[in-house]
């Protein structure tokens, strides 16, 4: 159990930057920049004051009868470079979904840790004053709605409260969780390719029962572990590598390719960030070539397939090592791909027939990353 499943974690100015870091690691490539999230959480903790700071909570601190609202954004992350939200949009879903449920909310979580949206629910809580919850529902991000850990689990996303910068609101009440995604993803195209989203509000005990647990502070150590190891003149990515290794959530981690982006091929379709790119090592004599769907997917050289999802595959700058999410790649940037092994709870058949490598289309079986690189991890291979 996590130090975190048990006392509340004090968030400041640097904890937060530190974890703007972890989630753009845990992102796989997705969940959007955090820059932006960032940003405009700083401005309102800077508002309140300096003695102003976050708290987290543990999920066992939640009563089984509270309502918990997990949220975040969905859409492409390519439009979310030009279009930055109005600051309006998860206030005025909170207030729609507390109307459809008849009462208040009691706390709020990512639904997923990766990029901004594990900053998302932050933002709301220092204009709310609601508590977030230390856990979220994918232990990275995947880029479809439906591929989470809670409707491995059966909780129905119904009903989801989606709004937009210009005062739009949809409620979705669907029959299943791929309609759900599947009415979200069109809304959320017809409305400019990016929207505010709640979806599977969930009871505090069902919060304690199938939720990640400790996923916003396993981010703040990663980003922590970058910055300390990077302020003492010493390696981040065997910071960033050490670390990884020390939580029961991942435990496998390695260094995957290291090269320059040599060709990025990418479009905005149908409410996703989709593409290639191929990184060539320095010897020039090797590429490894990467397919993104918002999140990173599959990583190979030639035939040899090193990482594939739900296992994190993360492209890094090889001079300040922090992530560059698949929106921001750009030809000629130096760059480490980093390997970690996804959540066991990620592993399972039921959780792969979800979010594993048929769910997008592949035909290759899901291995473990460790399986795949011959290493060992508290994720034993599969």
């Amino acid at each position: 159990m996590f130090e975190s499943d048990l006392k509340p974690v004090t968030l400041n100015q640097q904890a937060l930057n530190d974890l703007a870091v972890g989630c753009a690691f845990l992102g796989s490539g997705g969940g959007g920049d955090p820059h932006y999230a960032l940003l405009e959480l700083s401005i309102l903790i800077e508002k309140k004051g300096p003695d102003f700071h976050i708290d987290l909570i543990p999920a066992s601190k939640l009563s089984d009868k509270d309502l918990v609202a997990p949220c975040g954004w969905l859409g492409a992350p390519t439009v979310s470079l030009e279009k930055l939200p109005s600051g309006t949009e998860a206030l005025a879903g909170l207030e729609m979904l507390e109307e459809i449920m008849g009462r208040e909310v009691n706390a709020v979580f990512p639904v997923e840790i990766g990029g901004s949206n594990g900053l998302a629910p932050l933002i709301l809580a220092v204009k709310t004053g609601l508590p977030v919850v230390d856990c979220d529902g994918m232990g990275r991000a995947f880029p479809e709605s439906q591929m989470v850990i809670f409707n491995v689990h059966g909780v129905s996303a119904s009903p989801a409260v989606l709004t937009d910068a210009k005062g739009n609101s949809f409620v979705i009440g669907a029959v299943d969780n791929i309609t759900e995604e599947r009415v979200a993803r069109a809304a959320a195209v017809s409305l400019g390719g990016i929207c505010h989203l709640f979806e599977y509000v969930q009871s505090g005990k069902q919060v304690k029962d199938h939720a990640i647990h400790g996923t916003l502070s396993i981010a703040v150590e990663i980003g922590r572990s970058i910055r300390e190891a990077k302020e003492k003149g010493a390696d981040p990515f065997e910071a960033l590598l050490d670390v990884m290794r020390s939580f029961p959530h991942y435990g496998a981690a390695g260094i995957l390719f290291d090269g320059k982006i040599m060709d990025v091929k990418r479009e905005t379709k149908q409410g996703f960030s989709v593409g290639h790119l191929l990184i060539e090592d320095f010897a020039g004599k090797n590429q490894m070539e990467i397919e993104f769907q918002n999140e990173n997917l599959i990583a190979r050289v030639g035939d040899k397939i090193y990482a594939t999802v739900p296992d994190i595959i993360s492209v890094m700058d090889r001079e300040t090592a922090h992530t560059i999410t698949t929106e921001q790649i750009k030809y000629g940037q130096r760059v480490k791909v980093v390997g970690v092994s996804a959540p066991s709870v990620l592993r399972t058949p039921e959780a792969l027939e979800i979010m594993g490598p048929k769910a997008f289309g592949m035909s290759d079986r899901y291995r473990s990353i460790e399986a795949l690189n011959g290493w060992k991890g508290s994720n034993d291979a599969q």
